[in-house]
């Protein structure tokens, strides 16, 4: 199957474009970003996504704005990898690591927007994912981080925003290989455990004249499996510093699984350690109507049809009793030393994490 893609010197192994290098049916290929305005107004999270094995293209969009959790989603069967569009969505590349376009048409599904992106620092390559269990390769994937700016516009509701590149900041990833997507599987010998367990906490900082990129994924035993912290500078003849390896503390909201403080740490940085202040302003349950898992019916690859859009607009509080079972999404300042920057503050917890109180899978702290 030739598309337009297998025009261009990309090829990788003895196939079109059009098929990866394995015939796993969880590869995938997507992006995602946010917005905000650095502060509690308004957080906005998108995605757009490709599952070769599986025929799918699908993407969201996600805006949390006072009590409401608005989606609109649109998945189609997936045809030439070059055309990023699924119905009202669609993302350009305008100058690849630096600048990308993001459109989504209006509908009466609640939300419009027409936004560039674009990068602060460069695009950093972060570490390799694998995860195996029983087996089986659960996760093996890449990823590219970023933090950058917005500007365009944005309509939610009744509400326009002009977006200006002066605070309307945000993170963008593209992320590629094995994970699970689509229609669930039929768990065997792994039922009864997540597929990721534990604490997954993912926090991309962005300063006036740098980023700090912290992941940590640990087991409620107190493996890691995996983990980065590094100081990535604006000016792009500045080699980045790897931060050594981070601690944290959470403080989670009484009788939630949801994230009221943190403070991550990085005693071994280059100079001396430090130690990074974090406050929520506001969060999206990003898990909820997206395609991250929680919803039977709207999963990432899922085959929904030739095209399909829909739209949801939820209460928030209501959406959190589930929601904060899968990842959340916080809009948050960061302070150290005197600087004060605003980025994303990413956690999940799943099943037990003694390290914050969470002594079982369906407790609050």
């Amino acid at each position: 199957m030739l598309s337009s893609w297998d025009d261009y010197p990309v090829h990788q192994i003895a196939e079109t474009i059009r098929h990866v290098g394995t015939s796993d049916r969880n590869f995938y290929d997507r992006y995602y970003f946010n917005l905000h305005g650095s502060s509690d107004e308004l957080f906005m999270v998108m995605g757009l996504g490709q599952y070769p094995n599986l025929g799918v293209q699908d993407a969201f969009a996600c805006v949390r704005r006072g009590p409401h959790h608005r989606v609109v989603r649109a998945s189609r069967e997936l045809g030439d990898r070059m055309d990023t569009s699924v119905g009202p969505f669609r993302v350009e590349v305008l100058k690849p690591l630096e600048e990308i376009r993001i459109v989504l048409d209006e509908t009466e599904h609640g939300i419009a927007a027409d936004l560039r992106w674009r990068g602060a620092i460069p695009a950093f390559e972060e570490p390799r994912q694998y995860v195996r269990k029983h087996g089986r390769v659960l996760f093996d994937t890449m990823r590219f981080a970023q933090t950058g700016c917005w500007s365009g516009s944005l309509r939610v509701g009744d509400e326009h925003f002009d977006v200006t590149p002066d605070r309307w900041w945000g993170t963008r990833d593209r992320s590629w290989g094995i994970r699970p997507v689509g229609e669930t599987e039929h768990p065997g010998i792994r039922q009864g455990e997540g597929q990721l367990t534990g604490m997954w906490n993912y926090s991309p900082m962005q300063f006036d004249d740098h980023a700090i990129l912290y992941i940590l994924n640990e087991t409620n035993e107190g493996e890691r499996l995996l983990e980065e912290a590094v100081r990535v500078w604006s000016d792009p003849a500045r080699e980045a510093e790897w931060l050594g390896r981070p601690e944290f503390e959470h403080v989670l909201r009484s009788g939630t699984r949801v994230v009221e403080k943190s403070k991550i740490g990085f005693p071994e940085a280059p100079g001396g350690g430090f130690e990074v202040d974090v406050t929520p302003l506001t969060h999206a349950f990003i898990a909820v109507g997206t395609g991250y898992g929680m919803d039977q019916d709207w999963r990432h690859g899922m085959y929904q049809g030739p095209l399909v859009v829909q739209g949801l607009d939820l209460d928030h509080d209501e959406v959190g009793k589930i929601g904060q079972y899968g990842v959340v999404d916080h809009v948050a300042r960061f302070e150290y030393e005197g600087r004060v920057g605003f980025g994303l503050h990413e956690q999940a917890f799943i099943g037990a994490f003694e390290k914050v109180g969470l002594k079982d899978a369906g407790g609050g702290a």
